[in-house]
C-alpha cells in the first residue's frame, strides 16, 4: 500500500538568492555591467526576476537513484538480521528496537556532510512492525505493553522501511519460528505453504508487472489470478502506493483486488485506473491470507500513525500539543510509532484528540479469523530505463512449499523471473571470482 504548513519535501528547497550559486555570481556581474553603462544619476533600478531552480527529485537523478539503493541495502541489511534473532523466547518490543538500531547506525554513516549546511536526513521510514500468527500488519508494541515473546511455531511478519534524504525502500518478510536457531521448521501445514507461496509469487509477479505503461487494474488482475490458483485470498485493505521524496503513500495506487458489489456497499472505494511511468518508484505490498481476507479490529493498541499535513487545528489539551509539536519537528511526513517518544503516557493521552480532529492518521493493527493462516511480503521496485528493478525483499523460506501451480501466464513469468535472477547471480558470482583472483 495530506499536507500543511511546513517545508515542501517533493519538489526541493528553492534557490532563495543563494550567493555562491552561479546564477546569483553572474547576474551580479551583469547588473555591474549595466549599471557602468547608464546614467550615473539614474534612481531608478532594473528589477531582477526570482529564477527558482528545481532539484530533480526522481529517478532520472543518479544521485536519487543512489539514494534508493542504499537505502534498500540497510533495508535488507535489517530484515536479515531481524529474521536471525526471531527464536523462541524473544520479545516483539526488543525485535523493533533492534531493527530500529539497525536502520538508525547503517543510515548515520551514510552523506554525513551537510548540504547547505544542512544535515541530510536519513534513518527510519517505517517503524519496525512485528505481527504475529492472526495478526497482520503494524504491531510494533509500546515498553509499557505486556505482549507473550515468540514461541515455535509462530509465523511471523516483519514489516519496515529506511529512507536517505527522503528517498525510500520498504519491505515486508514472513517466516516460521524454529525451534532453535539452527534448526529451520519441518513440520508446516499445506495451508501455510500455500499462503506463503500464493503472496510471495504475487509480489514477484506484481513487480515485473509495474512497468512503464502498464496499469494498475492489469497488476491487479495477475495478483487475482494468483490468489484464486493457490486458493487463498488477499487482504482487501493491503494496497501497494507509489512513493516519492518524502511520500510513503503516493496518489497512484494498486489495489490486490477487485472489490465485490457486497465490498462497494459496505463501503469499500473501487480505485482510478492509473498508468506507471519511467523514474516512478513503488512499494510492492501483498498480503493473503487462508481466511476471508476482510481484516478486522483486535485488543492490540494502534501506535503508528503518520502527520496528516493537510489538516490544522487549535488543539485543547496540553499532552496533545506537545505530541503534535514533537511529531513536526521530528516526523513531519512519514509514520512513526509512539514507542518513539520518551514520554509515552503523554503520548497515548495526546493521540487520541489529534486523531479526532485529523491531524494524525492512524496505522490501526489488522487482524484476520484467529485459525487463519496470513502471510505478508512486500518489496521496492524502481522503474529505470533498462526496466523494472526490484531492490529490496529477502527469498522467501526454503521450508514454504505448494503442491498448487498457477497457471499458465503466471508460471511462464515466474519461470522468467527465476531465470534472470539465475544469470544476475552468476554474472555476480563471476566478477566475484574475477576480482578476488587479481587481488
Amino acid at each position: 500500500m495530506p499536507k500543511a504548513s511546513i517545508p515542501c519535501y517533493t519538489c526541493g528547497p528553492p534557490n532563495d538568492g543563494n550567493t555562491e550559486s552561479a546564477f546569483y555570481q553572474c547576474n551580479l556581474l551583469l547588473q555591474q555591467q549595466t549599471s557602468m553603462s547608464d546614467d550615473e544619476s539614474s534612481t531608478g533600478s532594473v528589477p531582477q526576476e526570482n529564477v527558482e531552480v528545481e532539484e530533480t527529485t526522481d529517478l532520472s537523478n543518479s544521485d536519487v537513484c543512489t539514494k534508493y539503493q542504499e537505502a534498500s541495502k540497510i533495508v535488507n541489511l535489517a530484515l536479515t538480521g531481524l529474521i536471525s534473532q526471531c527464536v523462541p523466547g524473544a520479545k516483539i518490543l526488543d525485535l523493533c528496537n533492534f531493527g530500529t538500531t539497525i536502520i538508525n547506525t547503517q543510515a548515520s554513516k551514510l552523506y554525513q556532510k551537510k548540504v547547505k549546511g544542512v544535515t541530510v536526513e536519513r534513518g527510519v521510514a517505517f517503524p519496525v512492525c512485528v505481527s504475529v500468527n492472526d495478526v497482520i500488519c503494524n504491531h510494533s508494541p509500546l515498553g509499557s505493553e505486556e505482549v507473550e515473546p515468540l514461541k515455535a511455531g509462530d509465523i511471523v511478519k516483519i514489516d519496515l522501511g529506511c529512507h536517505i534524504d527522503g528517498y525510500i525502500s520498504v519491505a515486508a518478510h514472513t517466516l516460521i519460528v524454529p525451534e532453535s536457531p539452527d534448526s529451520p521448521p519441518t513440520s508446516v501445514s499445506d495451508d501455510m505453504g500455500n499462503v506463503a507461496v500464493a503472496a510471495y509469487n504475487a509480489m514477484l509477479v506484481a513487480a515485473a508487472s509495474i512497468k512503464a505503461g502498464a496499469t494498475n487494474t492489469q497488476v491487479t488482475d495477475i495478483v487475482t489470478k494468483v490468489a484464486q490458483s493457490y486458493g487463498v485470498n488477499s487482504i482487501f485493505s493491503v494496497r501497494m502506493h507509489q512513493m516519492k521524496r518524502f511520500v510513503i503513500d503516493g496518489v497512484k495506487e494498486v489495489a490486490l483486488r477487485h472489490p465485490t458489489a457486497d465490498d462497494l456497499e459496505a463501503g469499500e472505494q473501487k480505485l482510478d485506473e492509473c498508468t506507471f511511468e519511467q523514474a516512478e518508484v513503488y512499494a510492492v505490498d501483498v498480503a493473503m491470507s487462508t481466511g476471508d481476507g476482510k481484516p478486522r479490529p483486535g485488543v492490540l493498541r494502534t501506535t503508528v500513525f503518520k502527520r496528516n499535513v493537510e489538516a490544522n487545528y487549535k488543539l485543547k489539551m496540553k499532552n496533545s500539543r506537545s505530541l503534535l509539536a514533537q511529531v513536526d519537528k521530528k516526523f513531519p511526513t512519514l509514520p512513526f510509532t509512539l514507542a518513539h517518544f520518551e514520554d509515552e503516557r503523554g503520548a497515548k493521552m495526546g493521540v487520541t484528540e489529534c486523531v479526532a480532529h485529523g491531524l494524525l492518521t492512524p496505522y490501526p493493527v489488522l487482524h484476520e479469523a484467529k485459525d487463519a493462516k496470513v502471510a505478508h511480503f512486500k518489496c521496492t521496485v524502481l522503474l529505470l530505463p533498462s526496466g523494472t528493478a526490484k531492490v529490496t525483499g529477502l527469498d522467501m523460506p526454503e521450508y514454504f512449499k505448494s503442491d498448487k501451480k498457477p497457471e499458465e501466464e503466471v508460471q511462464t513469468m515466474l519461470d522468467d523471473i527465476a531465470a534472470a535472477a539465475a544469470k544476475k547471480a552468476k554474472k555476480k558470482a563471476a566478477k566475484k571470482k574475477k576480482k578476488k583472483a587479481s587481488s
